[in-house]
């Protein structure tokens, strides 16, 4: 290489500077490039926690431990009474008929038939239903003429202003039915004289247990009417009726599961129902 076809000192030093700003280049290419990967993985990160936090979260709402089956309900989400008062179900309550048909527990044992009230405490039919004949269910009960199968429903939730109310009432009464049965009825009765009307908040959680306590129900039972015990169950029983009717209106009446027509047995009048129980005992 002759001396003129050498690199000058101000070629080496332009070479230089080239190559260091080509390797400068270079590693702030694979610094970003770190950079990207620990931020990707530092939000997948968070996704991750944030899915563990939601599962957990739900986990927690929907845990066996809040999810309480009173040991007074039927499997069908009803309440029933004899003679003697609450009937706890049998740990059997399918019965197979010569047919290989399945019946649920109650069923009419030979001459006991059995009435089934589907009910909700904001709904005003089921307030004068309760005041018509109610007392006379609770006579024939008493004497062992049926088997009263007691619903207390949850579907008007809509009409008290936000504080679900219909699904309250329906707890609190699962609340009484299962830790003071004996005052269950009277419960039911005074909620209904002291109905609220459509489209208001409904009774206080404090108003419904000052009318369980005036009907004698124990203070530390009334004291957890509020505590969500039953919540789950209430809205369960009501999935179980509008499974089991079809539809779910109320009052809804059934003599040994067939549902009275309300257009042809005015079972608001208590003699045409004693009517209507005769003529399903046969």
């Amino acid at each position: 290489m002759s001396p003129s076809d050498r690199p000058t000192k101000n070629d080496r030093r332009e070479e230089a500077r080239a190559a260091a700003a080509a390797l400068r280049e270079k590693q702030a290419k694979a610094q970003a490039r770190q950079r990207t990967i620990a931020i990707a993985a530092l939000v997948a990160g968070l996704v991750v926690v944030g899915v563990l936090v939601a599962v957990i979260l739900n986990q927690g709402k929907t845990s066996a431990g809040a999810q309480v089956t009173p040991e007074v309900s039927s499997a069908r989400g009803g309440v029933v009474f004899d003679e003697s008062g609450v009937v706890i179900p049998p740990a059997d309550q399918d019965t197979t008929g010569d047919d290989g048909s399945t019946t649920a527990w109650p069923v009419n044992s030979g001459d006991t038939p059995v009435v089934s009230v589907y009910f909700d405490f904001m709904c005003p039919y089921c307030g004068q239903f309760e005041t018509a004949v109610g007392p006379t269910l609770d006579e024939l009960a008493a004497s062992g003429e049926i088997l009263l199968d007691s619903h207390p429903v949850s579907i008007l939730d809509r009409f008290s202003a936000g504080t679900g109310f219909s699904t309250r009432s329906a707890a609190a009464a699962w609340a009484v039915a299962e830790g003071s049965p004996e005052h269950y009825t009277a419960f039911v009765e005074a909620m209904m004289a002291q109905q609220p009307a459509e489209n208001t908040a409904g009774l206080s959680d404090e108003e419904i247990a000052a009318i369980a306590t005036g009907v004698g129900v124990p203070q530390e039972v009334a004291d957890g009417l509020a505590d969500g015990t039953f919540t789950w169950w209430a809205t369960q029983a009501t999935d179980l009726a509008s499974q089991d009717l079809g539809s779910l209106a109320t009052p809804t009446v059934l003599i040994d599961g067939v549902k009275l027509d309300p257009s042809t047995t005015n079972y608001f009048d208590p003699e045409t129902l004693k009517a209507a129980i005769a003529a399903a005992q046969g």
